[in-house]
């Protein structure tokens, strides 16, 4: 089976889509698939990585995106399908790309788009009034133009569920188990971190206004005001870098930006004593999976998906959500602190909890979809111009 994959906002600093799109790739092609995905970047060019054939289009600066692209020229990518002839159609962006997917529909490809936003959610952090009608008539427009939505959590999918959409599937991403593993944590790495203090923390992600990550220099202030003597680490970049600079002068912050080196990410997420996850929109937050792969436990906000895989109602939970303010993060961090004096296996259970969602099952779920389980059959391309 030959599956194209097609996503905007995918670029060298970008997080979990590149991840998702990276993992997705080797996973079909060790089940003997093809893979090919098309990406923005400055102009055309194809080539061949571990993930599979990679094509770069041509594509725009999205402004205050903090430098994402997006490709624009749908007709390119119409043509680039036609010649290639894919079996299955996969879309990562259900704003600027479903044009394709209804196009799909007219010559026979079976196509799939992933809801990796809240479209409720992204309205209620830009907007100051909730367009129930408009998110409705969007969900509904963007199922209608594709075989299925993928939804990777039950937060990602509610509101799918609420307009009763019957082609909706969902289907949770994954994580690296060998990359991400409590047996990297570095002691002499942490020191460094820590620069003096007693406790970790970290946060690792984009910073836009969506993810709130003010939220943790907030949390910091609080606990620090209490006497717990912790230091606050920010892995990535975006739009509000500035800001948070500005924000966590006098307080013991720092921020080491774009992080390329997947294992050094490893290293510090594994090192850390608790992992921040505040965006309150979030409908999955691989960060978050791949902290508790390394062993540390997880804030996240209360009305994201992540507490979704947190155990947060058992009696071994690896990790806690709070509300979306301070002193709520804060006291939540401070009940993850005191969990190291009394559960000496923390790491392991955290890591055990993120077992259960490893890339091959993602994988294999995505090819069911797919049809490769109950017979696959090729898509049969109607040849009409773009």
């Amino acid at each position: 089976m030959r599956i194209m994959h097609i996503a905007n906002f995918y670029g060298p600093k970008s997080g979990g889509i590149r991840t998702t799109l990276h993992e997705l790739g080797k996973g079909y092609q060790s089940k003997g698939h093809e893979f090919i995905y098309v990406v923005p970047g400055t102009a055309f060019y194809c080539e061949d990585t571990p993930s599979g054939k990679r094509v770069t289009l041509p594509s725009v600066v999205l402004p205050f995106s903090g430098g994402y692209r997006v490709i624009i020229n749908t007709r390119q990518v119409k043509r680039l399908i036609i010649t290639l002839a894919p079996d299955r159609l996969e879309i990562s962006d259900r704003f600027t790309l479903t044009g394709i997917g209804k196009w799909a529909v007219t010559r026979n490809i079976p196509s799939v788009v992933f809801s990796h936003e809240s479209l409720r959610g992204l309205i209620s952090t830009y907007l100051p009034v909730k367009i129930t009608k408009f998110v409705n008539w969007h969900n509904r427009r963007l199922a209608s133009r594709f075989t299925h939505v993928v939804a990777t959590t039950n937060f990602a999918a509610q509101e799918f569920r609420d307009i009763k959409i019957s082609n909706l599937a969902q289907i949770p991403l994954g994580v690296d188990l060998k990359g991400f593993s409590p047996n990297l944590a570095n002691v002499e790495l942490k020191n460094s971190l820590l620069k003096g203090s007693q406790y970790l923390i970290v946060h690792c992600g984009r910073m836009s206004p969506e993810k709130k990550p003010q939220r943790s220099i907030q949390a910091l202030k609080v606990l620090r005001d209490k006497g717990i003597d912790a230091r606050l680490v920010y892995v990535g970049g975006g739009p509000m870098w500035k800001t948070l600079r500005e924000e966590a002068k006098d307080l013991p912050v720092t921020f080491l930006g774009f992080i390329a080196d997947r294992n050094k990410v490893a290293e510090i997420l594994a090192s850390a004593d608790v992992s921040m996850a505040p965006g309150p929109i979030e409908t999955f937050c691989l960060a978050a999976l791949e902290s508790l792969a390394s062993g540390t436990p997880v804030i996240a906000s209360s009305s994201s998906a992540v507490g979704e895989f947190l155990l947060i109602d058992t009696d071994q939970p690896v990790g806690l959500v709070a509300d979306d303010n301070g002193n709520d993060f804060a006291a939540a961090v401070s009940k993850v602190l005191n969990w190291s004096k009394i559960r000496p296996n923390l790491a392991n259970e955290c890591h055990e909890q993120a077992e259960n969602f490893p890339w091959s099952s993602t994988v294999s779920l995505m090819l069911t979809l797919h049809g490769d389980k109950d017979g696959f059959t090729k898509a049969k391309h109607r040849l009409r111009a773009a």
